[in-house]
């Protein structure tokens, strides 16, 4: 499914204040090899198999997938309940970086760079393989730990051999599972269920080739039906994305 034309879109505000960190008393998943991302939405009905696959990826440990519903479709009858304009604005960020047109749903972003449809688990884990042989990619050592109501962030450019630039640290607030049902538009009368929806994407901060730390409180991400985080090291910025450097997820429950 493939818009004619996006709305404007709204960007992303502010970064949170930080500060250094120590005490590592949680640890995330370690080591991850792909962050996958799907553009998704409600009121497309080629989406559903990718949703469920997103639901399949979500148990690899190795694989962080984030659904990040998008709001353009909203005009075709059902109002998305769990899309955002900023998940509208990064796909097309993607795009603007790739220097193409290709926007659709569902289109899975894999590891910053490579772009594949959805619903195609072939086309995905070949795309996992292509891309991790990058240089940089996922190589740089991210954790993410709870200690009370703070959610420390720690990056190890230690065991990076080479440097490799800079970028930016965003976190995302995640919910595992998300029952949907939907009463119009191309999925009428359906019940979907949507993994690892991301419900709010800020900004920890910049990094720029060492290791560092930054300490979030919970309750800046936590809300109902929040029950995961993520944390990602990017190359580029918010309005040119490019490989993904590293990342974590912690379960938050």
């Amino acid at each position: 499914m493939t818009p004619t034309a996006f709305n404007s879109i709204s960007r992303w505000s502010g970064a949170l204040g930080v500060c250094a960190i120590i005490a590592v008393i949680r640890p995330a998943h370690a080591d991850p090899r792909a962050v996958v991302e799907l553009f998704t939405s409600q009121g497309c009905s080629s989406c559903p198999p990718a949703d469920r696959l997103v639901g399949e990826l979500a148990k690899d440990p190795s694989v962080i997938a984030l659904s990040m519903p998008v709001d353009y479709w909203d005009y075709l009858g059902w109002k998305d309940t769990l899309a955002d304009s900023r998940f509208s604005a990064r796909q097309k960020a993607y795009s603007r970086a790739r220097g193409d047109r290709n926007l659709y749903t569902p289109q899975m972003i894999v590891n910053g760079s490579a772009q594949v449809i959805g619903s195609d688990r072939t086309a995905i884990d070949g795309a996992i393989k292509t891309t991790g042989k990058a240089d940089g990619v996922m190589s740089l050592p991210v954790t993410m730990t709870l200690s009370g109501k703070l959610l420390n962030v720690s990056v190890d450019a230690s065991k990076v051999s080479t440097a490799m630039g800079h970028g930016e640290v965003w976190l995302c607030s995640v919910s595992r599972a998300v029952p949907i049902s939907i009463g119009r538009g191309e999925n009428r009368g359906r019940e979907i269920t949507y993994y690892n929806v991301v419900r709010s994407l800020v900004k920890v901060g910049d990094w720029n080739g060492g290791s560092g730390s930054w300490t979030i409180p919970l309750e800046s991400i936590s809300h109902d039906g929040v029950d995961a985080a993520v944390v990602y090291v990017q190359d580029g910025n918010r309005d040119k994305p490019g490989a993904m450097l590293g990342a974590a997820m912690t379960e938050l429950r």
